[in-house]
């Protein structure tokens, strides 16, 4: 007897149909799996045997063949174990299971029955119209990130005797999510600029990039506080919207790591040194995605960026040109996004003294040069704003509080991206860390003196064709956050500074 059961499976961020046929045929007991299996779908059949013998139902005494269609896609993972079961079962005349060609079942199988989380439930639930089903039957554990997905009926499943019996006859519950609730319920960050004494120069660096979704690269001494600034970004960013919200919680879906339904924080990742290139990137025999596709709407710190290895710091480079990275192998590419703002930390030297008139620096200039030689002058260059950070003097340290709070300077950042969204609306990009050479032309241009400054800055200090647009990019910004419609001479004054800071290896 034949039967079938609809799954779904996940390649990069995109879910596909997986179609579980199921043939019983009266021959010698056998339980075989085709379509290109990995090991722990083999494993499925004694898993799928174990759990529905001990869910109090009979398993066929005969020849069992599971096809998973497309036969030619790698399956792996153990979410085909609910529906092999239910098809399986559905082969049984006495059981009375309906058609299940309309419902899209995923779920490993404990082997008492109970059904456990697996990953991928909200992109499965995102494409589900797509691929043609209107329910959804996951573990419960996944019910509440499948169910924001508006317009798909979601069910939740503890075990396989309650799938069975709900098909049967019963209904099968259902699961809601509030999304308003989750919105409203953000954790109020526990970090704060006020926190942080003195550095008004990188303080400002930090606005203008959050408030462009520019990248920064800062550089100072050891205890100078450019990790306990760089840990303080996504304190003054503007709150996430819905899309941003379903695109993180897609990537974090896949990669097994979310925390909740959905993720409405802006994301912080920052990858210790000893990071390999595919941990960063991506990659792997079946591709995963890497640091900067967790960190997409959100903020990537490199700290202590020389210490990286130099190929690793080199494949960040076109991610950060075009917002996603594609990783290749024998079998297909896939594409994960990966738009983010870097934010990166360094010493002058490795002592970490250079320039800093209270410590007597101890390289040799041939070890200061092998140290700022690790970070390649292109990747340096897609660095829209370089800033210099100082050692604290007492008396900034001892000075009564009275810094600027994280909320103060996120109302001005939330005001220049709203700016800037309704001014690219009908664009493909929503911030000016994302204009091109071309759109930069159209929507940064300078006013007259502005632009005599420019000229001047280009011959003088040697910048490149990408420093140009970036430092018009930066302008812009700070434009925005003024609130006027033109970049003047002092935007562009402020933009430069930002670019040829003695220190920042420009």
């Amino acid at each position: 007897m034949l039967s079938k059961a609809v799954s779904g499976a996940v390649l990069g961020v995109d879910a596909y149909r997986v179609d579980v046929e199921v043939d019983v045929a009266r021959a010698l007991p056998s339980f075989t799996v085709v379509g290109l299996p990995d090991n722990a779908v083999k494993e499925a059949k004694e898993r799928v045997k174990a759990a529905i013998r001990n869910s109090g139902y009979p398993f066929p005494p005969h020849r069992i063949t599971v096809n998973l269609a497309p036969a030619d896609v790698k399956k792996e993972g153990s979410a085909f174990d609910l529906p092999m079961a239910l098809a399986i079962l559905a082969t049984e005349a006495n059981l009375g299971l309906p058609n299940l060609e309309r419902i899209l079942t995923i779920g490993e199988l404990a082997l008492d029955g109970a059904v456990r989380p697996v990953r991928g439930a909200l992109p499965v639930a995102i494409d589900a119209p797509r691929l043609g089903v209107d329910a959804l039957v996951v573990p419960r554990e996944n019910a509440p990130e499948a169910a924001v997905v508006q317009g798909v009926r979601v069910h939740p499943a503890d075990t396989l005797a309650q799938v069975v019996e709900g098909l049967r006859g019963r209904a099968l519950e259902g699961v809601t999510v509030d999304i308003e609730a989750i919105f409203g319920a953000r954790v109020v960050c526990e970090l704060d600029f006020a926190e942080v004494r003195g550095q008004a120069h990188a303080k400002r660096a930090l606005e203008v990039a959050a408030a462009g979704g520019h990248n920064l690269l800062m550089v100072g001494p050891p205890g100078a506080g450019k990790t306990m600034l760089a840990s303080r970004v996504p304190t003054i960013l503007p709150p996430m919207s819905w899309s941003e919200a379903l695109e993180t919680s897609r990537i974090y879906s896949v990669a097994g790591v979310g925390s909740g339904p959905l993720v409405v924080h802006r994301p912080f990742r920052a990858p210790h040194h000893t990071v390999s290139d595919a941990g960063l990137i991506g990659g792997g025999t079946v591709p995963r995605c890497g640091e900067i596709s967790l960190a997409h709407n959100g903020v990537l710190f490199l700290d202590e960026l020389p210490e990286f290895q130099k190929h690793v710091l080199e494949v960040l480079r076109q991610p950060l040109e075009e917002g996603a990275v594609t990783i290749v192998r024998a079998a297909g590419s896939v594409t994960f996004p990966s738009r983010f703002m870097l934010v990166a930390a360094m010493n002058p030297c490795p002592c970490g003294y250079y320039g800093d008139p209270q410590h007597a620096c101890s390289c040799l200039p041939s070890a200061i040069r092998k140290y700022r030689g690790r970070v390649s002058g292109p990747l340096l260059d897609r660095f829209d704003l370089h800033v210099e950070v100082p050692a604290l003097r007492y008396r900034e340290m001892a000075a009564p509080q009275g810094e600027e709070s994280s909320a103060a300077v996120r109302e001005r950042v939330i005001r220049a991206r709203t700016a800037q969204v309704e001014r690219y609306a009908h664009r493909a990009f929503h911030c000016n860390g994302q204009l091109s050479a071309g759109a930069v032309r159209t929507y940064c241009t300078p006013a007259p003196d502005a632009r005599d400054l420019l000229e001047h800055a280009m011959d003088r200090l040697g910048l490149s064709a990408r420093a140009f647009t970036r430092a018009l990019r930066v302008a812009r910004t700070a434009a925005d956050l003024e609130g006027v419609p033109t970049v003047e001479r002092r935007h562009v004054l402020e933009a430069l500074q930002f670019r040829v800071s003695p220190a920042s290896l420009a």
